[in-house]
């Protein structure tokens, strides 16, 4: 529990609180009562109707009943710690149900409060908990979401762009939206605006200015290159200047705006938390259940790719339980010669792990799917950089030659060079069978990036590529033949130019267009999201980050690949007069519901868009350029806080998913946004048009998440027969309360009819 550092020094000193206010906030919490507050709410508490496997009671402060607070129980009974939360109701009423027997501590978080001191309590009790105003706007903002935080850096204005290089270097940048998109591209590792991020750590080392303690800052570590780098792309002295004027800011007691609590249906909401991995783990997209069939593996383990550790990480929801399976290298393969994603050498000293090489990741085990007979596919590294013969299009493989067809200048993509971006090349994927607990290693000749299964008779599980186009991996053929050749193919995002129908020889982009050849639709597409469409499982969409402002593909692979391979590409409407000249970017996750509707959340613009392709005037051709089909969008703009003086949300999503089965209970085909920024997940009734924000608010940080499912336990048991589960993702869990030690969760959301119900 991380509540008791509200009265440490060291924590306060930080947040740029007095002397006085640290005895104050003190004082103010040991005066409180925290079991049984005043008769009324002691009277209150005991009209909540408490079970034996449940605890409840009310919530109140100096302020009245506190509704739309979270209350949270906590437990180190179990083999791991065990965490519940629910919201209060309107009277502050609270009820935890379904409390395995266990000793608890119990406390009070929301905004506009400090923790309340926790008390002890097991099922069956009721509780009149004392919640803490908090004494200053700075005590309170203490608890907010990371991106009400990032959210008070200064942007430069859009009349500023294009803005010019610095004499020290960079580039042109083009737009605001440019900018703010190289600000989120360092939350693919992490949160910015957090108490780590925003603040700077003590043992950093001490320096002349803020901006010199930032420019040491992210030389931090193994991604110290990389943090420099993607400075660099703001103009370095630029973009450090902006992060140092935001921490001077936050020192000298400036906050940012006030979330909303909880409301509505958002009260209805139990999480239930599990530690999971170790303080170095690196999660990287849960799975509980098949995303065609969320009935399977009912009740069962969820797991989960420790991306760090070369491991799934496993948790058992009925046991309490938590665990770990190594995933093997193949049998042959000498680990140290495989590559690792992270640097080896440090460019400068961590101030969490000095000169200690934490993370060795040959084997990157992520993005794990479950097909229809429980089986846990694993995306990972399964060899040395070389690629087998079969791979390669000078040994006759037709998918390499046709992505080569035309433009013999074009690497091999399973060759042994690769852009410093890539994934290492040794690309392949390992089997779990929880039945027999063995693995199976199969190698591919893509790099892949995410994966889904088609609801197909072939079960094929369909890859986005690192070097963008679709692959393929038809895993009927696998298991009658095992034969890695004939189960695998690919296709290069290659646009039909020409008008004939087929993929042929291409034209690069910076090539000048030729009528009577196709055209890839941009070098250097990288593929994030993937999804099926559940009408016609040979059409695959995917999501492109870049380049601006990005794209979602079409891919269909059709009756003879490579031949009959197509693509479509589209972009959000960036600059389109037609649509007001708005900047919308970045889409990263792609789901399809079950009409064959397409949604995308764009995490640069902070939006969640629809796209129908049926509205489109034109699918291919010369004029098909990316902005051609505006009129197929429908931007929704998502909840949360601006950055100052733009109308770009500060949040930032890895992902969207959308729920088609009602594995939630909000409704079928129920939009998910990430707010993998920000602790929550937003929920969007396309019927309604309503918006529900979901938080995590324990621990701080711990709801980055990357990719989410939803499983149905059972259709006879209401509510707890259904929830979404999600994991802690960042690459650096020591940045999450508790810090240093910290390890991830695995999280079951679950809504139930209402804030009171058992």
């Amino acid at each position: 529990m991380a509540n008791s550092k509200w009265i440490t020094p060291k924590i306060l000193a930080i947040t740029g609180l007095t002397c006085s206010l640290v005895f104050l906030i003190a004082i103010v919490r040991l005066q409180a009562a925290p079991r049984s507050g005043s008769a009324a709410a002691q009277a209150d508490a005991n009209r909540v109707a408490v079970s034996a496997d449940s605890i409840g009671g009310a919530v109140t402060s100096s302020n009245g009943p506190e509704a739309g607070v979270w209350v949270i129980a906590e437990t180190s009974d179990f083999q791991t710690k065990f965490r519940k939360i629910v919201v209060t109701d309107d009277r502050g009423r609270f009820l935890l149900p379904d409390m395995p027997k266990a000793k608890y501590k119990v406390w009070v978080r929301g905004y506009g409060l400090v923790d309340s001191i926790a008390v002890n309590a097991g099922p069956g009790e009721t509780l009149a908990l004392t919640a803490v105003v908090a004494p200053t706007p700075v005590a309170a903002a203490q608890y907010y979401p990371a991106n009400y935080w990032l959210s008070m850096l200064k942007i430069p204005p859009k009349d500023a762009f294009p803005m010019k290089p610095l004499a020290s270097g960079g580039a042109v940048i083009p737009t605001q939206g440019h900018w703010i998109n190289t600000i989120k591209g360092c939350q693919s590792c992490h949160q910015l605006g957090d108490k780590v991020t925003r603040e700077l750590p003590q043992n950093l080392g001490t320096f002349p200015s803020t901006g010199k303690a930032w420019e040491r800052r992210i030389q931090s570590g193994q991604v110290g290159e990389e943090m420099v780098r993607n400075m660099g792309n703001l103009g370095f002295d630029r973009g450090i200047s902006m992060f140092a004027d935001w921490t001077d800011r936050v020192n000298a007691g400036e906050v940012p705006p006030t979330p909303p609590r909880p409301k509505g249906l958002e009260r209805n909401i139990v999480l239930t938390l599990w530690d999971v991995g170790g303080p170095k783990s690196f999660l990287h997209s849960e799975v509980s259940t098949n995303r065609f069939n969320p009935q399977i593996n009912p009740s069962g383990r969820i797991y989960n790719g420790d991306w760090e550790g070369g491991d799934l990480v496993v948790v058992d929801p009925q046991e309490n339980t938590a665990s770990t399976i190594p995933v093997p290298v193949p049998k042959g393969i000498d680990r140290k010669t495989m590559p690792t994603w992270s640097a080896q050498q440090l460019t400068a000293p961590s101030p969490y792990w000095g000169t200690e090489v934490i993370w060795d990741d040959p084997v990157n085990p992520k993005n794990a799917q479950m097909d229809r007979k429980g089986r846990i596919w694993v995306n990972v590294e399964t060899r040395p950089p070389d690629a087998p013969d079969f791979c390669k299009a000078s040994k006759g493989n037709v998918f390499a030659q046709a992505w080569k067809s035309g433009n013999p200048s074009i690497v091999e993509v399973t060759g042994t060079q690769r852009m410093p971006w890539e994934s290492p090349p040794g690309w392949g994927l390992q089997i779990y069978d929880p039945k027999t607990q063995k693995f199976e290693g199969i190698d591919l000749c893509f790099g892949q990036g995410h994966a889904a299964f088609a609801n197909d008779k072939d079960e094929t599980l369909y890859f986005s590529l690192r070097l963008g186009g679709l692959g393929w991996f038809n895993t009927r053929v696998w298991a009658e033949t095992h034969d890695a050749t004939k189960s695998q193919g690919w296709c290069a995002p290659i646009i039909d130019y020409n008008g004939d129908g087929k993929a042929g020889p291409f034209t690069m982009p910076n090539e000048p267009p030729d009528p009577k050849l196709d055209r890839l639709a941009t070098p250097m597409l990288i593929g994030y999201g993937v999804a099926v469409d559940p009408t016609d499982s040979n059409v695959v969409w995917y999501a492109a980050t870049g380049p601006m402002p990005g794209k979602i593909i079409r891919a269909t692979p059709g009756k003879n690949p490579p031949a009959t391979c197509t693509t479509e590409a589209y972009e959000p409407p960036f600059n389109n007069p037609k649509m007001n000249n708005e900047l919308h970017y970045t889409p990263r996750g792609v789901d399809v519901d079950s009409n064959g509707l397409v949604w995308t959340e764009l995490s640069g613009s902070g939006d969640l868009a629809s796209f129908d392709r049926r509205k489109c005037k034109v699918l291919n051709g010369p004029t098909a350029t990316g902005q051609h089909c505006p009129e197929g969008w429908t931007i929704y703009p998502v909840p949360g806080p601006m950055f100052k003086g733009t109308d770009a949300q500060a949040d930032w999503y890895y992902l969207n998913w959308v729920d088609r089965y009602n594995t939630l209970g909000l409704g079928k085909d129920v939009s998910v946004v990430l707010g993998t920024a920000s602790d929550c997940l937003y929920l969007f009734k396309p019927d309604t048009k309503e918006w529900l924000t979901v938080r995590m608010p324990y621990p701080m940080g711990g709801l980055y998440t990357r990719d989410i499912d939803g499983r149905i336990d059972s259709t006879k048991t209401g509510w707890k027969g259904r929830g979404l589960w999600a994991s802690t993702e960042t690459r650096v869990v020591w940045h999450d309360e508790g810090g240093k030690g910290q390890t991830p969760q695995m999280v079951h959301f679950q809504l139930r009819p209402d804030p009171l119900a058992k």
